[in-house]
């Protein structure tokens, strides 16, 4: 964690912090030997408009918490992103149209609600890259620094996992559903971000429960 402090002291160095990143920042950070069973999760999954940030447009955010390795289900929230361009052909894959989106909020709103309820939590992302690489765009351009909020990412976790057991990895194995599949977990509706992200937080307890007692946070970055 402390190239995580590391980084955000460099940012508050660059420029006066708004106060939604500065309340969150001011939270306190886990320890690495926090047993898992005390952390306090907040899975995560966004839709975008496609793959680059530079390009595409964040179009909603789901959330939902998991506290004392149990999913807490009435902290689940669901946000429509306001578009400024059409979402094209990405309608195909997360079934969102611009019609839907038009009386959304807008992006600095849902990174407020996003960063309002990830303080003092450690998120939880299947793919962290992807989803971060848009959040952190989208936070530079609204309050002028990135997240930087302690992350942990089921792909990897799963990557990491299957490298131990020398088991191959084929394209499409590190994908939510077919790592959701090798723990008998039922298929769910994919691509919708509350979806996704209750989706990843089974799958972030099974892969806990599959390595057994005594994980710690340091065990899951």
């Amino acid at each position: 964690m402390w190239k995580l402090k590391l980084r955000r002291w460099r940012w508050s160095l660059r420029t006066e912090l708004p106060t939604p990143v500065s309340t969150a920042w001011s939270m306190p950070l886990p320890a690495m030997t926090t047993p898992v069973e005390k952390l306090d999760f907040l899975v995560c999954d966004a839709e975008m408009s496609g793959l680059d940030p530079r390009q595409a447009e964040l179009l909603s955010l789901g959330w939902v918490r998991v506290s004392g390795l149990e999913i807490a289900l009435g902290s689940a929230r669901h946000l429509l992103i306001r578009n400024r361009e059409s979402v094209g052909q990405s309608a195909t894959i997360h079934q969102l149209r611009d019609c839907e989106l038009r009386d959304a909020g807008d992006v600095k709103e849902g990174l407020e609600a996003l960063l309002a309820a990830a303080g003092g939590r450690v998120l939880v992302f299947h793919n962290a890259a992807l989803d971060t690489a848009f959040l952190d765009y989208a936070a530079k351009a609204v309050f002028g620094a990135p997240l930087l909020l302690p992350t942990i990412d089921t792909l990897l976790l799963e990557k990491r996992l299957l490298q131990r057991q020398e088991r191959p990895i084929g394209q499409g194995d590190l994908r939510l559903g077919a790592c959701r599949e090798r723990y008998g977990l039922t298929t769910h509706n994919a691509h919708n971000a509350l979806g996704d992200a209750m989706a990843t937080a089974e799958l972030l307890l099974a892969h806990i429960a599959k390595r057994g007692r005594g994980l710690t946070l340091r065990d899951m970055v």
